[in-house]
């Protein structure tokens, strides 16, 4: 597990000059993601702080739902905190206009965690992901964090391998505009954690690397594929982690600190 902590030279000065993922790592992630699935059950999860019973909602990837997530969200709940994944069911992408899309959605995870006492964790993996970052700037009730598991912040469509999922359920692919694309990028103004794997067969692990916004932004390598991360147990580890992080005393990822590298 690594972490980047210089990115000007990990980043194109165009984004869209980040190819998709090979055709060979595409083919191989079901096998891969059913591994990762099978460590996930077998793993040690014993030495993980306890949890302080804050609310934590996980946002699914693009095609998946509540079942898809079960390890991730029961992972959590074991841990000790208020997990459950957002309530929408299947994943089919933003409907009509994306930022009045995004507000409704903001305001049904509200409702969700309206009775919280505590600020509510916000984890998405894919799609999932950048919903968790947009919902982070938009919602009214305190954030406590957010990370993110193989999420393509650039929103550049060309730089994964789901065009033809993404239409075959949702009907279309979104058509983004550079300044929306912009404020993907940009990071919300709480703790954020990018989780991504430079084997990813289904997204650029480049378009998951954020810019340095603000000083509590990090991003985490795993290996690992990418419909298998939030199985991940490297990944779950890191959630657990990030988790017991109480308000205020955010700091970054030990484990990533001390495997350091360039990215180039």
């Amino acid at each position: 597990m690594k972490k980047i902590t210089a990115l000007p030279d990990a980043l194109p000065a165009a984004p869209a000059l980040i190819p998709s993922p090979s055709w060979a790592l595409l083919g191989i992630e079901p096998l891969r993601a059913a591994m990762e699935y099978a460590s996930c059950r077998l793993m040690d999860r014993s030495g993980h702080a306890p949890g302080d019973g804050h609310p934590v909602i996980v946002f699914p990837g693009l095609a998946a739902d509540a079942q898809s997530v079960a390890p991730l969200v029961g992972f959590c709940h074991g841990l000790g905190y208020a997990a459950r994944d957002w309530g929408r069911g299947v994943n089919t992408g933003p409907m009509g206009d994306i930022d009045a899309w995004l507000d409704t959605l903001a305001t049904d995870i509200e409702a969700l965690v309206a009775d919280a006492p505590q600020p509510v964790s916000l984890i998405g993996w894919s799609l999932g992901g950048i919903y968790a970052r947009e919902v982070a700037k938009r919602i009214a009730l305190p954030v406590r964090q957010v990370l993110t598991i193989g999420t393509p912040i650039t929103g550049e469509a060309a730089q994964t391998n789901v065009s033809l999922l993404y239409r075959w359920v949702n009907g279309t692919l979104p058509v983004l505009e550079d300044a929306f694309k912009a404020r993907l990028i940009a990071a919300p103004p709480v703790p954020t954690t990018s989780i991504y794997s430079r084997s990813d067969g289904v997204v650029a692990w480049q378009a998951c690397l954020q810019p340095e916004d603000h000083p509590m932004i990090e991003n985490v390598e795993v290996d690992g594929s990418h419909c298998g991360l939030c199985w991940n147990p490297a990944v779950l580890r890191i959630v657990a982690d990030r988790l017991a992080h109480r308000p205020g005393a955010w700091s970054p990822y030990e484990g990533a600190a001390r495997d350091g590298i360039d990215a180039r």
